[in-house]
Formats: C-alpha cells, structure tokens, sequence
C-alpha cells in the first residue's frame, strides 16, 4: 500500500532513506541472467542499507509505485571501476586442498579483517589460480529492469 505525500497528493518516490518493495532484473548484454526477483518475491530494502550497490540505487532514484523501468549501464559506473590491481596470484598451497578451480567461476574468498569478497577465477596454471576481486560486473554492459510495488 502506498500513501500520498501529504503536501502534493503524489506517492513517495524512491530516495535516500526509503523503504522499497520492488522486483529487480540484470542482465549482461549477452542476455545471460545474472539476477531477477521477476518470479519470486520481491526485494525488500532501505535505500542506503547495502542490499543493493550505490550506483544501482542511484538508478532508482525518482522512480514511484508502478514504474516499470528498464534501464541500460555500464557496470563499472554501478559497481566501480576496473582496476588492474585488484587481479592476484594466488598459490595452491594458499587455497583449501579439495578446492578444484574452473575459469569463470566466482568464490568468496576472507580478506584480511574477515570480510568475504568474491573474486573471479581468471586462469589456472600447474601452481596457482589468478583471481580477479573487482566486481565481477564492472566490466560488463547491463541491462536492468525494475518494477517498484511500494515506497514508504
């Protein structure tokens, strides 16, 4: 249910601090699905509470109950830049001895501090796995479809 401002008679449109119920879709410009509430329950969140990237939200910003949106990005806009330095080297020796690497596939790996990031494996070699940590988006072409129910 969404209720009208009670200075315009309009309902909330979504902006920093709000709350939103809505059905999220990406996509890589291949058309490879790379999330989508579409069939499932929809998204529930606080804009701003990291559920979703800031550069994502931004894209939400305006939108009211009922938009229907479909939006086109460069995912380093979204996600933040490439940036070279985040590929690493890593030794086998450094990784869990049943863990069987395949090129493409995304793992969480613990940073110093405990916090997992997902790092992308790049290539493999008979020593060591190079894994890719920038987002495994950001090098992509997006495209984004929204579909907002509630904004309170």
């Amino acid at each position: 249910m969404t209720s009208a401002s009670p200075t315009t008679g309009e309902p909330p449109s979504i902006g920093p601090g709000k709350r939103v119920r809505l059905h999220l879709a990406v996509h890589l410009e291949d058309g490879t699905e790379v999330l989508s509430s579409l069939d499932d329950e929809p998204l529930e969140l606080r804009i701003g509470d990291g559920t979703l990237a800031p550069g994502l939200e931004t894209l939400l910003y305006g939108l009211a109950p009922a938009a229907d949106e479909h939006f086109l990005a460069d995912g380093s806009l979204l996600f933040g830049s490439y940036d070279p330095s985040m590929v690493h080297r890593i030794a086998y020796d450094d990784l869990p001895a049943d863990f069987a690497p395949e090129a493409g596939q995304v793992i969480a790996f613990e940073a110093p501090g405990g916090q997992e990031m997902p790092g992308t494996i790049v290539t493999i070699d008979e020593k060591s796995v190079e894994v890719d940590f920038n987002h495994p988006l950001a090098r992509h072409g997006l495209h984004i479809r929204t579909q907002i129910l509630e904004v309170s």
